[in-house]
């Protein structure tokens, strides 16, 4: 019974529960990551198809007896059966449950997204055909607010559970976390500490999400077609403080498009079904950067700020953030 789901499970989803070595944590231990919530929600319909057991700390996100959750389980595994291709992405795993369950409570309905930590409002803005131009996706773990210096650049972290990054994953660095993992076991902390140092400095991190060690990779993101104004700049400020509002804390898809001069990826930003360059110009707290982007809808949404005289074109002349760049660099020269 099953054999189907098994099989996909193993060949696909199968979580890895070995330490930070695999860069994943165990299933259902509430940490919010990018991935591992469709392994996870995959391995417990794998594991009720053999024991009908539902997940022991779920009844702490839902108002429903066991009794009930045994029977989304159920509804969840036949659809999950039935679905081709069977969700593989957060955003598809949230539009799979939140269908499947359209008939029952929203409180238990979003307890079982928030426990495999999948989006509540899947995004309905992405595209769902990939533009021209487009390189790669990254799904990252929710973002710090120290990540964010203004209101155009971002730092990232991604799993490398993630099949592209695993496949990428230097040897070196998968080495240096499994000897850190020992390490620390051993309480040798200062070996730990020096191997930890060697993983930052090739562009990685162990992330410590709710006592579960993860090894991520980092990336510096550019939001692709807009400039907003620099930190020390009117409206600097108040274009950071929108962007911290807007994706502290939440998990990203990000469409990679370019890499720039600083070696920044250049990517598209979505965060909960919202665009986030969308909302950036839309409060007047960036400029559509025409040098580089030539999309109708951003001079839309620019222009429309423009009318209505929000954000920074509430002034007469706002200075323009590459103008200020430049000035700034021959002053110093």
């Amino acid at each position: 019974m099953g054999n189907a789901l098994r099989f996909l499970y193993k060949r696909c989803c199968k979580p890895t529960t070995a330490g930070v070595s695999n860069g994943v944590s165990t299933p259902n231990d509430g940490v919010s990551t990018p991935n591992d919530g469709v392994s996870a929600l995959s391995h417990d319909l794998f594991q009720f198809d053999t024991t009908s057991q539902v997940p022991e700390g779920l009844s702490n996100h839902v108002v429903s007896s066991k009794k009930a959750q045994a029977n989304w389980y159920r509804k969840l595994l036949e659809a999950w059966r039935e679905a081709k291709p069977p969700p593989k992405t957060p955003e598809e795993a949230s539009r799979f449950v939140i269908q499947t369950l359209k008939r029952h409570q929203k409180a238990d309905v979003q307890g079982l997204l928030a426990y495999y930590g999948l989006p509540r409002q899947p995004s309905a803005s992405a595209p769902t055909s990939l533009p021209q131009g487009f390189k790669f996706e990254l799904q990252t773990f929710p973002v710090d607010m120290k990540a964010i210096p203004d209101g155009d650049t971002i730092t990232v972290y991604v799993s490398t559970t993630d099949p592209r990054e695993s496949s990428n994953l230097p040897r070196e660095v998968r080495l240096a976390a499994d000897q850190r993992s020992k390490a620390r076991a051993a309480k040798n902390y200062t070996k730990a500490d020096e191997l930890h140092k060697k993983i930052i400095d090739s562009g990685y991190r162990v992330l410590n999400l709710q006592n579960q060690e993860i090894l991520a990779r980092k990336y510096r993101i550019r939001l692709r077609g807009i400039d907003a104004p620099d930190s020390s700049m009117p409206h600097g400020k108040e274009a950071k403080e929108e962007l911290v509002k807007l994706i502290q804390g939440k998990c990203l898809r990000v469409l990679v498009y370019d890499e720039d001069l600083y070696g920044r990826c250049v990517g598209d930003i979505y965060c909960n079904g919202k665009f986030v360059q969308e909302v950036m110009l839309k409060k007047g707290l960036a400029w559509h950067y025409t040098a580089y982007d030539q999309r109708v809808e951003l001079a839309t949404w620019e222009k429309e700020a423009r009318a209505k005289r929000v954000g920074l074109w509430a002034s007469a002349n706002p200075e323009k953030p590459w103008e200020w760049r430049k000035n700034k660099r021959q002053r110093v020269a």
